[in-house]
């Protein structure tokens, strides 16, 4: 319980002043996020001034802590049937990331218990509940025996909080959606660790994102935010490794909500498999790996990995996980994902060959949200059909025969709007030009370090 505090005016006052925040006014802070005697605009408010103020290391984790205890906190010990550490991985979001869907799975198929609670779309970033609920009868709020049935038998399970889990986190990440606050370092940092605290987590691996389409654009703030979010994390006893990973260009060849799920399953299936995206799934799950202690070192892990994704162990995971929770009985052979009506191939203005040489992934999440794919104002549907599919990185060639994408919409007005603003979105070169392709993750942060390790990226 929360004891009483200050006025919800007085602690945006002292906020938007500069002023530090002691333990008990955050714990005001977030029993009027709670009980919703705060209202939305009061809640907005705050957030800008935070926002705008920031917090220090030692508000950061008393928000923290308060957000995660505002709800239930899952305790997995002496859970009957449940064998093996407790991991997680999150990311900071970006425009085509489906890593989640596939690294569930594969950490389950490798002796880990998955129970991870995720997030819907924020701003121009998609969001792993809403790709899932592309899925005909997917449940994304099970009941506490159906959680613990995927997790005996699928060793995963994708939810989200749900009313009793952090829900100071699922009404401020609503308000922050659309107040142009989602940038805030300390928000973001809460937010996360709270929902993965209330999960009962043993280890967490983080996918903080930098480049054009993440909430972090510069390395400078994306290194800022993992170091927050692996402090923030020692300070409350969850140990956590920050990878910071390229957001630079579309993730995979898809972006839109069922398009990549069927990516996904393409990836788990062994029919797809784009370098960067499986590269990114398999470094991630052999790092939970190695922190749960299931394997001593990362080349063990990789080996592990590989083998439970060829032999198609993380594919029936997520066929089990998928049909425990609701959705079809038999994902792998029919997903039963719905189809837009709608697709042109999207081609820079006046070119038909040339290379790409950078993208506004930004801008791309931006065009797709307009046509549905994402929300604008709280309450919007999505629009699972819209989205992109063979969608170029930076680097590649397009020619008369291969565009920059291919992209899905309801109507062909909707198509035709979209496909030029995506194709703005792209900065092409002739073929000839050579173009410098980022690194995948530019640096691992581990608890106390300051500064990265530099590229921890190693061919799959």
């Amino acid at each position: 319980m929360f004891e009483p505090g200050p006025a919800p005016a007085e602690l945006i006052r002292i906020k938007r002043d500069g002023g530090v925040h002691d333990p008990e006014a955050i714990r005001a802070v977030v029993r009027g996020i709670t009980d919703q005697s705060w209202a939305d605009s009061q809640v907005g408010a705050w957030a800008m001034a935070v926002l705008l103020r920031g917090l220090n290391a030692q508000e950061r984790r008393d928000l923290t802590l308060a957000m995660a205890q505002s709800g239930r906190v899952m305790d997995w010990r002496g859970a009957p049937g449940l064998r093996g550490p407790i991991l997680d991985k999150h990311s900071t979001g970006g425009v085509g990331d489906k890593v989640s869907l596939i690294v569930a799975p594969l950490v389950a198929a490798c002796g880990g218990v998955v129970p991870m609670i995720s997030g819907r779309g924020l701003g121009h970033t998609g969001g792993t509940l809403d790709k899932l609920e592309s899925l005909a009868g997917f449940g994304v709020h099970p009941t506490e025996a159906v959680l613990q049935a995927c997790l005996r038998e699928a060793g995963c399970a994708i939810i989200g909080t749900g009313p009793d889990l952090a829900p100071a986190d699922r009404r401020l990440y609503a308000i922050r959606d659309v107040t142009a606050t989602v940038e805030s370092l300390d928000l973001i940092t809460a937010s996360i660790l709270s929902k993965k605290l209330a999960a009962g987590l043993q280890a967490l691996v983080m996918d903080v994102k930098v480049g054009s389409g993440a909430v972090m654009p510069e390395l400078a703030g994306a290194q800022a935010l993992a170091r927050s979010l692996v402090e923030v994390a020692a300070a409350v006893g969850l140990p956590t490794r920050a990878l910071i990973t390229d957001m630079g260009q579309v993730l995979g060849r898809t972006a839109g909500h069922a398009l990549e799920v069927q990516e996904a399953l393409e990836v788990l299936a062994g029919t797809a498999c784009e370098p960067r995206l499986l590269e990114l799934c398999m470094l991630q799950a052999a790092h939970l790996l190695v922190m749960g202690g299931l394997q001593p070192n990362l080349d063990a892990a990789r080996a592990v990995v590989r083998t439970a994704l060829d032999s198609g162990a993380a594919a029936e995971r997520f066929a089990r996980m998928v049909a425990l929770q609701g959705g079809p009985r038999d994902v792998l052979r029919d997903a039963q994902l719905p189809r837009a009506p709608h697709t042109v191939a999207v081609w820079p203005s006046g070119l038909r060959q040339g290379r790409v040489r950078s993208i506004d992934v930004r801008a791309v999440g931006l065009a797709l949200l307009h046509i549905g794919g994402g929300r604008a104002r709280p309450g919007d549907v999505i629009d699972p059909r819209v989205g992109l599919t063979g969608v170029l990185g930076v680097g590649e060639v397009f020619s008369a025969d291969r565009p920059l994408a291919q992209l899905h919409a309801a109507s062909a007005e909707q198509a035709r709007k979209a496909a030029a603003q995506v194709a703005a979105a792209f900065d092409c070169v002739d073929e000839a030009v050579k173009v410098a392709v980022p690194p995948l993750v530019p640096a691992v942060l581990h608890p106390g370090q300051g500064q990265g390790e530099g590229n921890a990226s190693a061919p799959s």
